[in-house]
């Protein structure tokens, strides 16, 4: 065992309560050699930083597009726990700052056949303890062995740099959701088949969502008009803007043979024609976007 990973183990084992000192200690945690962090998965969608754990599992931070850009961890075992119970996280110093004592950070549920999770907040924390050099580590009740007791920690060498790759990857992700535009409504000025600027601002942020998201399964384009003009001629506007939309969408990488389009003239309106703001409200297009 090399001195840094002996160091680590004794550091860890003397954070232990008395309860756990007397039971045997089975621990996971890279060394110098084998301490490696990988940011993957970079699109404007998706930041994820792995590091594995030899001989354990993966620990994952994540984040997605979105307004808040929130970061979440996975534990992710090989042997996923078989009873529920508690993980206790702490930060642990390195070995050659073994004089300092270990800082509490939170609590972590074992889940029956699940992965570790933790949110935000917790997320950030244990980055940000990363990057001063610590050890975030778990310490559990072992679910196989119950005369044993497991640390697993995450090893700060080789952290900075893949850590400021994924905070760029995560500066650049799209302010906005899939959630965001898999339903929107959109409105047309009157007489034309020009969106009104709220509507095109709309479409732009879909169009820009469209050009990193592989997963899409189905757009649905329905266009509706209000009731001035005829209603034949209507309803060809109606399927003309519709085809429009489709044509846009298709130049943009979409299959053409997922995006499905109707027009409904002067059909299902929402609100009256009597005046200029119930027929700006017919005037519409409605997309739903469907995911695999």
């Amino acid at each position: 065992m090399k001195l840094s990973s002996l160091s680590f183990g004794i550091t860890t084992i003397a954070l232990l309560s008395s309860s756990l000192a007397d039971a045997a200690m089975r621990q996971y945690s890279a060394d110098a050699d084998t301490s490696q962090w990988e940011v993957v998965k970079t699109t404007r969608l998706q930041c994820q930083l792995n590091h594995e754990v030899p001989y354990y599992g993966e620990a994952i931070f994540s984040t997605t597009a979105s307004k808040n850009k929130d970061v979440l961890f996975n534990l992710d075992m090989v042997v996923r726990p078989d009873n529920y119970s508690i993980a206790g996280l702490k930060a642990v110093p390195p070995s050659w700052r073994a004089g300092l004592a270990a800082r509490d950070i939170a609590n972590m549920k074992l889940l029956r056949k699940f992965d570790g999770e933790l949110g935000n907040k917790t997320a950030w924390e244990m980055l940000t303890e990363l990057e001063k050099g610590y050890y975030p580590t778990f310490y559990y009740q072992d679910w196989q062995n119950s005369a044993d007791k497991i640390a697993v920690g995450l090893s700060s060498i080789n952290f900075k740099q893949a850590y400021w790759a994924f905070l760029q990857c995560r500066d650049e992700l799209l302010p906005y959701s899939f959630e965001d535009i898999s339903f929107t409504v959109m409105n047309y000025q009157p007489n034309t088949s020009t969106l009104t600027k709220s509507s095109q601002q709309r479409l732009d942020k879909i169009a820009e969502y469209l050009k990193h998201d592989t997963s899409i399964a189905s757009i649905s384009i329905d266009s509706y008009t209000d009731s001035y003009g005829g209603r034949w001629n209507n309803l060809e506007l109606s399927k003309k803007r519709a085809k429009a939309i489709k044509d846009y969408m298709v130049s943009l990488g979409i299959d053409e043979s997922k995006v499905e389009t109707q027009g409904f003239g002067e059909k299902r309106h929402v609100a009256t024609n009597d005046n200029i703001l119930g027929r700006d409200k017919n005037r519409r297009l409605v997309i739903q976007i469907a995911k695999m």
